[in-house]
C-alpha cells in the first residue's frame, strides 16, 4: 500500500511502477517521455547520457550524451554587468550521439511517434546497471517489426559504452535498412540563438567502425577547448551470416559518420546488433594520440563480455551500498534509484571532476558544481566509498583555492581572502544572477563545514596540515571582512545576503549565514589552536596563509558579539531582519496555486512568508548538538509549515529533523518526497533531467534519520526508529576502514561486523 500526503498527490506523476530494482514504463507515456528519459539515464562517472531511443523519434525528446569535464562557456543571458560579475555561463555540452541506430523498411523509417505501438516496455535494471526496451510496432504500410535493445555505459571500461539491438520482422519478407551512426552535429537545448558548440577536426568511416574527432569551438574568454574523439565499432549477426555478408555503404558527412547496412529479413528471424562506443578526451589523453588511443580502447572494449562485467560490478557496488526495505515496495524503489544514479554519476577516481545536479541526465544548471556536493554529497561517500572519495572531493576545492581568492578580491575583498564560487567548472565564478553571485555565499561556509565532517568522521587530521587549513583560513579571512559593525545593535551584522531559501533576496542578518559564519571562525580558531606550529605545504598567493596575533583577536571579537535574530515571544530564530513583517501563511493553504515558483511571480514570492527550502533549519541541522530539543522543535513547527519544498535539497532535511524529534509521520511523509521527487515528478521539473545532488540527501534522510547516525566523540552511534509502514531496513556503513552492517527491525537492533576491524558501534 502507498501511504503518501494526499496533499502531494495532486501533483505527482503515477505512471512508472513499482518494482524494488527497476524503473518500468508499461506502455509508452509519450506525453512524459522527456521525464521518462530523465529517469532512465545511465552513466559511468566518465560519460552517460538521457534514456534517449536508438532510432528517430520526431515526438517530445530531450537529446543528451555528455562527457565528463567537457564544457563551454557559454555567453550569459541574463542580468546587468556589474564590477566583479562572471565572464561567461560554464555549461555542460550535449555530446556526440553515439547511440544512434536508424531503421528504415521501403523508404519508410522508423519512428516510434509516427507509427502504432502494439506494446511496449521499457525499464532501467538497476541491480544490473543496464537499460532494457521491448516493444512491437506498426508501421504506416502494415508491417509489423519487434525491437528489442539493451543498453549500458560500462562501470568498469568508464570511457565506453555499448548497444545490443535486435530488431525481428513479424508478418513481412523485406530488406531492412539498418543504419548505426555517430552525429556530432548536435546542439543545447538552451543555446543562445542555435549555436552550436563543436567543431570537426576529422572522422573517418569504414565497415564495422568510424570515428568522429571534433573540437569545442573557439570562444572569446580565452577558456581551454576540448578534444573529443567518439568511436563506434559494429557486428551484425541474423541466422549464420555476419556483418561481412551484408551490403554495407559507409556514410561520411559533416560532423557524421554511418554504416548503412542493407538486410534481407526474413519473418520471425532476428537481426542482432551491437554497437560498441567509446568518448576519449584531450583531458585524459594527448591530442596528437586521441585517435590512436580512441581505437585501441575500443577494440579492447569491444572483445569482452561486456554484459556479464556490468553484472558483477554492479552486484560488487550494491553488496556494499544497498539500502534494504520491507514492507513497502514504493519506498524502497526510491532509495535504489537515489543510490543508483549517485553511483553513475560520481566514482571519485579523479579530483578534477566534481558532482553536477543534474549529473548526466539533462543541461540544467549547466552541470557545474554547487554547494549541494559539500552539504549533502560528501556524507554519503563517506560512507559508502573509500576514503580517499570523499578526500578527492576536499581536494577539487583546494585546487580551486586560488581563484577563490581572485573571485573575493575582484569583489573588494584582501589579504587572501576567499570566496567560492557558487556554481563553477574551474574555480571561477559563472553564476550568471546577482543576487546569487554576490549574496548566497552560505556556500563558503558549507565548504568549511565538510572540511569539519570529513575529519569527524575519518579522523584524517593529515589532511588539514596538507590542505585543509589554508582553505580554513582564506574562508575564515572572507568572513572577518564581510560582517561590519553596528553602532545600533552594538553587534556584528552581515547585510545583502541570500540564504539557502533563495524565495528572499538581498536580505540583511541571515540567521543561517550569520551563524554559519560564526562558526566557521570558531572552528578554524579551534584548528590553529590544536596544530600549533602548523605545516604549509603551499602559500597561497603573496599572503602567509598563517594568520597575526591580532588577526586571531578579531576574529573571537566578532565570534562572541555576532548578531543573530530572535523572536523572543515565540522562542524562534528569525529568518533574517524583518520576516515577522510579513503575512504567516501555511503553505497547505495554497495548495492549488503551487508550485508557486511555476504560478506566480517573481515580485509576489519575494514578498510571501513561503519557504523555498530549509534554511535556519538548514543551520539546525548542521548543528544540532549545539541546541536542546526543545528549540530544534520550535523552530521546526514554526518554520515547516511555510516551506514549500520548491528546492530538491529541502525534504530531506525535515526527514531528520523529523526523526530526531520523533514526528515520525512527517518524517515519512517527507523521505516519500525526497525520496521519490523525480519518479513521480513531485515538482513539475524531471523533464530538465534528474536531481543528483538532492539524492544524497535521499540517503541522509535514512542514515541520518530514520536510523539516526551520528560520529560523537570518534565512535559511531545510532538512534533508529521504524516508520509503521516499513517492517524493518539495514544497510552497510563503512567507518575508519571497518564496514558494519545495521539491522532494524520489530524487534530491535541489529548490528553486525562484516568487514575490517572490529569497531564499537553505540545504539541509543
Amino acid at each position: 500500500m502507498r501511504h503518501i500526503n494526499l496533499r502531494y498527490n495532486l501533483r505527482m506523476k503515477d505512471y512508472i511502477q513499482h518494482d524494488a530494482w527497476s524503473i518500468v514504463e508499461d506502455g509508452f507515456n509519450a506525453q512524459h517521455n522527456e521525464i521518462t528519459e530523465s529517469l532512465l539515464s545511465l552513466g559511468n562517472g566518465r560519460m552517460g547520457g538521457r534514456g534517449n531511443f536508438e532510432e528517430q523519434y520526431t515526438g517530445k525528446t530531450l537529446q543528451g550524451n555528455y562527457v565528463a569535464g567537457v564544457w563551454f562557456p557559454d555567453k550569459t543571458r541574463v542580468g546587468w554587468w556589474k564590477n566583479g560579475y562572471p565572464r561567461y555561463f560554464a555549461k555542460v555540452i550535449n555530446a556526440c550521439n553515439w547511440i544512434g541506430i536508424d531503421i528504415e523498411i521501403a523508404g519508410e523509417v522508423v519512428d516510434l511517434n509516427t507509427c502504432q505501438i502494439l506494446s511496449f516496455r521499457r525499464q532501467l535494471n538497476m541491480r544490473y546497471g543496464y537499460l532494457q526496451r521491448n516493444c512491437v510496432i506498426r508501421l504506416k504500410s502494415g508491417k509489423e517489426l519487434s525491437i528489442n535493445s539493451l543498453r549500458l555505459c560500462s562501470i568498469t571500461d568508464d570511457q565506453a559504452g555499448a548497444v545490443r539491438y535486435e530488431v525481428t520482422a513479424l508478418n513481412f519478407d523485406e530488406t531492412i535498412k539498418i543504419t548505426p551512426y555517430l552525429d556530432g552535429d548536435i546542439s543545447n537545448k538552451d543555446t543562445n540563438y542555435g549555436e552550436k558548440f563543436w567543431d570537426e577536426i576529422a572522422r573517418e568511416s569504414r565497415v564495422g567502425e568510424g570515428y568522429l574527432h571534433l573540437k569545442t569551438s573557439e570562444n572569446k574568454f580565452g577558456v581551454e577547448r576540448f578534444d573529443v574523439v567518439t568511436a563506434m565499432k559494429i557486428t551484425v549477426t541474423t541466422g549464420d551470416k555476419q556483418l561481412s555478408d551484408f551490403e554495407v555503404n559507409t556514410v561520411s558527412d559533416s560532423k557524421y559518420v554511418a554504416n548503412q547496412i542493407s538486410i534481407e529479413a526474413v519473418a520471425n528471424q532476428p537481426i542482432t546488433v551491437w554497437k560498441y562506443a567509446v568518448n576519449l578526451s584531450s583531458n585524459n589523453y594527448s591530442v596528437d594520440n586521441l585517435v590512436a588511443e580512441a581505437k585501441t580502447y575500443l577494440d579492447k572494449f569491444s572483445q569482452k563480455d561486456v554484459l556479464e562485467e556490468q553484472k558483477q560490478a554492479w552486484l560488487a557496488k550494491w553488496q556494499q551500498n544497498d539500502i534494504v526495505i520491507e514492507g513497502d515496495v514504493a519506498a524502497q524503489q526510491g532509495i535504489r534509484f537515489n543510490i543508483f544514479q549517485l553511483q553513475q554519476t560520481y566514482t571519485g577516481q579523479d579530483a578534477r571532476l566534481n558532482i553536477g545536479p543534474k549529473g548526466f541526465t539533462g543541461e540544467k544548471y549547466g552541470g557545474s558544481t554547487y554547494w549541494d556536493t559539500e552539504a549533502y554529497c560528501l556524507p554519503f561517500y563517506l560512507s559508502t566509498s573509500d576514503q580517499k572519495v570523499a578526500r578527492n572531493l576536499l581536494v577539487y576545492r583546494h585546487n580551486h583555492l586560488q581563484k577563490a581568492i581572485e573571485n573575493a578580491t575582484m569583489l573588494g575583498f584582501n589579504n587572501g581572502a576567499a570566496l567560492y564560487p557558487m556554481v563553477t567548472m574551474t574555480g571561477e565564478e559563472c553564476h550568471n544572477e546577482w543576487e546569487i553571485t554576490f549574496e548566497e555565499i552560505h556556500r563558503n561556509g558549507a565548504i568549511a563545514y565538510a572540511i569539519y565532517d570529513y575529519i569527524n568522521y575519518t579522523g584524517d587530521d593529515g589532511y588539514l596540515s596538507e590542505f585543509g587549513l589554508n582553505v580554513l583560513v582564506a574562508i575564515a579571512r572572507f568572513w572577518a571582512q564581510r560582517v561590519n559593525w553596528s553602532a545600533d545593535k552594538q553587534k556584528y551584522v552581515m547585510l545583502g545576503v541570500t540564504g539557502p531559501n533563495e524565495y528572499e533576496n538581498n536580505s540583511n542578518n541571515n540567521w543561517y549565514t550569520n551563524y554559519l559564519a560564526a562558526w566557521c571562525l570558531r572552528y578554524t580558531l579551534s584548528v590553529i589552536n590544536s596544530h600549533g606550529s602548523w605545516v604549509v605545504s603551499n602559500k597561497i598567493a603573496t599572503h602567509d596563509p598563517r594568520p597575526m596575533t591580532h588577526e586571531l583577536e578579531h576574529w573571537q571579537h566578532i565570534i562572541d558579539n555576532m548578531y543573530y535574530p530572535f523572536d523572543e515571544q515565540r522562542q524562534v530564530f528569525l529568518q533574517q531582519d524583518g520576516f515577522l513583517d510579513k503575512e504567516l501563511i501555511n503553505a497547505a493553504d495554497i495548495m492549488e496555486q503551487r508550485p508557486i515558483n511555476q504560478k506566480w511571480s517573481w515580485d509576489r514570492i519575494l514578498r510571501s512568508c513561503f519557504i523555498k527550502q530549509a534554511d535556519v533549519l538548514q543551520g539546525l541541522y548542521f548543528f544540532e548538538n549545539e541546541f536542546d530539543t526543545e528549540t530544534l522543535r520550535r523552530n521546526f513547527e514554526f518554520y515547516e509549515p511555510m516551506t514549500v519544498h520548491e528546492s530538491s535539497l529541502s525534504p530531506c532535511i525535515h526527514v531528520i529533523q523529523a526523526a530526531k524529534l520523533g514526528m515520525n509521520e512527517k518524517a515519512y511523509e517527507m523521505y516519500l518526497r525526497t525520496s521519490r521527487l523525480d519518479i513521480d515528478d513531485y515538482n513539475n521539473d524531471t523533464e530538465d533531467g534528474l536531481h543528483i545532488t538532492s539524492m544524497a540527501g535521499t540517503w541522509l534522510s535514512v542514515i541520518k534519520g530514520f536510523a539516526g547516525m551520528r560520529v560523537i566523540d570518534n565512535q559511531l552511534t545510532f538512534s533508529p526508529i521504524l516508520p509503521t509502514q516499513w517492517t524493518g531496513y539495514s544497510f552497510n556503513i563503512g567507518f575508519r576502514g571497518s564496514v558494519v552492517n545495521i539491522a532494524v527491525g520489530t524487534e530491535g537492533v541489529k548490528v553486525t561486523q562484516v568487514s575490517g576491524a572490529e569497531i564499537e558501534v553505540l545504539v541509543k
